[in-house]
């Protein structure tokens, strides 16, 4: 950690996650002098490569405007490249790196063949026309078109990227390389797309929460939610929840949350797509549409007495002091939709007091999970029906969440996640690595 501090001075989100995993991994890594011997860490760590770009494109007043890009192929020991890209105005390298390192360990527990990378810019298509993000997503895709392909490196959506975004990437990638193939996952139906990919990620989460509980012998049925955001991914989250029998009582963005004693489902779900789709990045009109609804103003719903929480935002979105909240207040399980959404002394509370908790790179596997099944589909020129898609995202998950069970349980029966997780990734990964030789 001391060598890579040095080398990569600032990058505190990147060397967080790889604290984190070098922490889980200390005791089996020194079981195999192996891996020593072959400077599997240190290779480990490192991106194998990084492109950095900027990207030029004109507004509709006719003005030149210059963003920057990035592509972080991490890691390729067991398949292509795979990871979304991202376009916030907080995208940094650090970022990207983090996202990245992450991806390699979640690819490697979904049993895909699928690497790791991440990509994005400092983009934010709040408050662009859709000729802009048109523009600027060309743009994007001039630069990187031939450094991705299906076996090589294959995108997918992120914060800032849904199907709109990818079809205007993949319109330009197809255009430039004169193929039809599957270099992206998250498109059209229309066009090789496969079916609950938007809810794949939110989704899959639940299926692992509910196993989460059904492991300690509880129900998720008729527990109290508490979820943070309103994108893609909570609105998975929580309609699944809601599907399974919970009550979701919160939803959150940059400007508050939302507290619904009612619980939020039927119109209320479909409502927070007209949200996101907004673009205005906040949740206070949901609270404008239905009475039943409490808007809290510059807080996040940690402070709210739940069964359950679920972060589906943003990294590091829940702290220490959020985590004594929810320890005070009963909380049984936390588990990490978003990527990275505790941090390390949040995550630290929840391990010292023995509550449920997973990390992102099991969670939120899910969606990941259903874009290498879309990998597939395009490979085999298929397309699955919905409940096929359903049946093999559940089988993951499931097989996931029996990883960490193996590496991560303690001799007094506590799961410990984050390590189950990271063990059962990292294993394969410098398995891979090992057989390659030194690449």
């Amino acid at each position: 950690m001391a060598q890579l501090e040095a080398r990569h001075p600032g990058e505190s989100e990147y060397l967080q996650a790889v604290k984190e995993v070098l922490i889980s991994i200390e005791e089996v890594y020194n079981q195999h002098p192996e891996f020593e011997k072959a400077r599997i860490i240190e290779r480990l760590v490192e991106p194998d490569r990084i492109f950095i770009f900027k990207v030029p494109w004109m507004d509709d007043s006719g003005n030149v405007q210059v963003n920057l890009g990035y592509r972080v192929q991490f890691n390729n020991a067991i398949g292509p490249y795979k990871g979304g890209i991202r376009f916030h105005s907080s995208v940094t390298l650090s970022t990207l790196k983090f996202l990245g390192f992450e991806q390699t360990f979640k690819n490697a527990l979904t049993t895909l063949p699928m690497g790791g990378a991440k990509g994005g810019s400092d983009f934010s298509i709040r408050n662009k026309s859709n000729n802009e993000v048109m523009r600027f997503c060309q743009a994007y895709m001039l630069e990187l078109w031939n450094h991705i392909g299906p076996n090589t490196d294959v995108p997918a959506g992120d914060i800032g990227v849904g199907a709109r975004e990818i079809g205007y990437m993949y319109g330009m990638y197809k255009k430039l390389k004169n193929e039809f193939t599957g270099a992206f996952t998250g498109k059209g139906i229309e066009f090789g797309g496969s079916l609950i990919r938007p809810e794949a990620t939110g989704f899959g989460g639940l299926y692992f929460v509910h196993q989460m509980l059904s492991a300690k012998g509880l129900e998720l049925k008729g527990k109290l939610v508490a979820v943070s955001g309103f994108g893609n991914v909570a609105w998975g989250a929580v309609t699944k929840a809601d599907q399974l029998g919970a009550k979701v009582v919160a939803i959150s963005g940059p400007d508050g949350y939302i507290y619904d004693a009612e619980g939020i489902k039927g119109e209320k779900i479909e409502y927070m797509l007209e949200l996101r789709d907004s673009g205005n990045d906040l949740v206070q009109p949901y609270a404008d549409r239905f009475p039943s609804a409490v808007f809290v103003p510059g807080k996040r719903p940690w402070e709210l007495k739940v069964d359950v929480a679920l972060p589906c935002a943003i990294q590091n979105e829940l702290n220490g002091d959020d985590a004594l909240q929810l320890i005070n207040n009963g909380v049984t399980c936390v588990a990490e939709i978003s990527n990275m959404g505790c941090t390390p002394e949040a995550i630290d509370l929840f391990l010292e007091h023995k509550i449920l908790y997973a990390p992102g790179k099991a969670v939120n596997a899910g969606g990941v999970s259903v874009s290498g099944l879309e990998m597939s589909q395009n490979a085999m020129h298929l397309s699955w029906q919905s409940e096929e898609v359903d049946r093999q995202l559940h089988h993951i998950m499931s097989s996931i969440h029996s990883q960490c069970v193996d590496f991560g349980t303690e001799s007094d029966g506590y799961i410990n996640y984050v390590k189950g997780a990271n063990v059962a990734g990292f294993m394969k990964v410098a398995r891979a690595m090992m057989a390659q030789g030194v690449i």
